[in-house]
């Protein structure tokens, strides 16, 4: 059975940090391009990088350039999100997603482009 279980949310002050994981069991993650998403309440799910499969060029919205970086470890089968900075505007719900081998040029930021996506995992940026 193929599954992505996200992991690493949580409670947060601002200015701190966090690194989300993306685990996958029953497929080998490292031959699919992985994207990490997040919605937060009453706002449209938004994209935020992309890291390819096998050429592991990376993308990233202009929300997360600078603060947030992905990555991945093949010998694991996961990817990573790390954050820093965080702000309040960062609580939501986050979550990765795949099935492209690439990530598209233009387009990798479409829910659309992906089939199999994770439970999503809750962080919240909170004095």
């Amino acid at each position: 059975q193929l599954q992505l279980v996200e992991s690493g949310g949580g409670l947060v002050q601002p200015g701190g940090f966090l690194r989300l994981s993306c685990a996958a069991s029953g497929f080998t993650l490292n031959t699919y391009a992985v994207a990490w998403f997040r919605q937060a309440p009453g706002k449209e799910r938004e994209g935020l990088s992309c890291i390819g499969g096998a050429d592991g060029f990376t993308y990233y919205s202009e929300s997360a350039k600078g603060r947030f970086l992905t990555s991945r470890n093949r010998a694991k089968n996961t990817v990573y999100l790390q954050m820093i900075n965080l702000e309040p505007e960062d609580t939501a719900v986050y979550s990765c997603a795949t099935g492209p081998a690439y990530c598209l040029g233009r387009g990798w930021y479409e829910p659309n482009e992906y089939n199999y996506w994770g439970q999503g995992t809750q962080v919240t940026v909170s004095s």
